[in-house]
């Protein structure tokens, strides 16, 4: 199995949901956060979806909910967290100072290999990863929130985004069942989010 870590600073829900999608397809996942009460919350709360779609036979995957279950750990140590990892996952508020505090860190001490990835819905790439050492290993995966339920995950890459960064994170997005768009470049809104605007704007105003 390859060894999926998803790194996020509040155990919120696209990490939860994130999490379960990747222990879904078999992928060994690493839930960090600062607090250990969220952590334990969080899966707690993952442990009691997982039962109840698998009751209601709507549980993603081969595994049972325990065997998912047991793919998922629990960290408060961000080098323990990231040992070791293929691909990181961040799903912080939306920030860009606390994200860019955060790749700042992740930066330091991961290697050559891993995908640096943000769930960020509005934040441009290039301002987020700009100026790092792993730049070229950075990009947006921009998922429906919650990614569980809705499968389509934007791949938004920036000017520095290293072409194999964007097909491995499509490729491992195809890999646990999401339906991922590849972005040739980045834009402000990206596409998912313009096309959703425009829809709800003229639903206000045909209600109006």
């Amino acid at each position: 199995l390859v060894v999926v870590f998803f790194f996020f600073l509040f155990s919120g829900l696209i990490g939860r949901s994130w999490a379960m999608v990747f222990a879904s397809g078999g992928f060994k996942v690493k839930l960090y956060d600062i607090s250990q009460q969220q952590l334990t919350s969080a899966l707690e709360n993952i442990r009691k979806q997982m039962k109840v779609l698998e009751e209601s036979g709507s549980l993603k995957g081969a595994l049972s909910a325990e065997q998912q279950l047991a793919l998922i750990s629990i960290c408060t140590d961000l080098k323990a967290a990231v040992d070791g990892a293929t691909f990181i996952q961040e799903c912080t508020p939306e920030n860009l100072e606390l994200k860019k505090k955060i790749f700042g860190q992740l930066d330091l001490i991961v290697g050559d290999n891993v995908i640096l990835s943000s769930s960020t819905s509005c934040l441009l790439p290039s301002k987020l990863f700009t100026g790092l050492k792993h730049v070229k290993q950075c990009i947006v995966s921009h998922p429906v929130n919650p990614p569980y339920f809705v499968p389509l995950v934007e791949i938004v890459p920036h000017a520095e985004t290293d072409p194999s960064t964007t097909e491995r994170t499509y490729a491992l997005m195809k890999k646990i069942g999401q339906s991922p768009v590849k972005l040739n470049r980045e834009i402000e809104g990206f596409v998912l989010n313009r096309l959703q605007y425009a829809v709800i704007s003229e639903a206000w105003r045909l209600v109006g």
